[in-house]
């Protein structure tokens, strides 16, 4: 699966060169989840997930801070989760999924990515049969051995373990993200590369430089609308 973590460290990269605009989505999810369940982390699951993977892209206190604040407040904004799956060029696939308090303007928008970007629209589950759920967990200070040494001991099963670059990647089903993490935890690892849980293509395909510049420009222009949180591929970056 080396792959598909060299697609999830182009993935932040990207959004590292885009420090507000990722601030502002993690703040959004935050708010959501936050207002959905319980503000403290420790009552709520998803919120301390969604924690987990701020941490990992260095989001500020303050922005963590005002976004429970603001869910604590009763704000009645409100915001629905959709996926939309569509083509971009030569077979590559796609899974945008976005948070919206209009989504008359956030299906409009993302049709207009697609269109002006050599890609088109897709129906429900015209993609998402060819991605898996997947639970992502990096770090560094261990070997691949010492990694399974210490899931095998904590009862933990997971997909995969690679080590690339002093990293080790644990690839799991997404109910065990919190068992993975907590085995490490345990073990005084408490600084994660990577906490996702993601959509994985099950096969990775590779693009001709001119179909790979035209991809990448459909995805910037997708990641740089307000309403989307999150876009999936199936494309092998180099």
């Amino acid at each position: 699966m080396g792959r598909k973590w060299n697609n999830i460290k182009e993935k932040k990269a990207s959004k590292d060169k885009n420090t507000s605009r990722i601030y502002a989505k993690f703040g959004r999810e935050i708010y959501v989840v936050a207002k959905q369940g319980d503000p403290d982390p420790e009552l709520n699951q998803a919120l301390k997930f969604v924690l987990e993977r701020a941490k990992t892209y260095n989001v500020p206190k303050t922005i963590i801070d005002r976004a429970i604040e603001k869910a604590k407040g009763g704000s009645e904004e409100n915001y629905d989760d959709h996926r939309y799956e569509g083509f971009g060029p030569n077979g590559s696939m796609l899974i945008v999924d976005t948070l919206t308090n209009n989504v008359n303007r956030t299906v409009a928008d993302v049709r207009s990515a697609f269109n002006k970007n050599d890609g088109n629209m897709g129906v429900s589950g015209s993609v998402a049969y060819m991605f898996d759920a997947t639970a992502v967990i990096g770090f560094e200070g261990k070997t691949e051995d010492e990694a399974l040494e210490i899931l095998m001991e904590a009862d933990v099963d997971v997909r995969d373990i690679v080590e690339e670059e002093g990293t080790v990647i644990v690839y799991a089903e997404p109910d065990q993200f919190h068992a993975v993490q907590e085995a490490f935890q345990r073990e005084g690892i408490t600084e994660f590369t990577v906490a996702e849980l993601t959509m994985l293509a099950q096969n990775d395909i590779p693009l001709q430089e001119e179909a790979q510049e035209q991809f990448e420009k459909l995805v910037e222009a997708l990641e740089d609308l307000e309403d989307v949180q999150q876009v999936y591929h199936n494309v092998d970056l180099v």
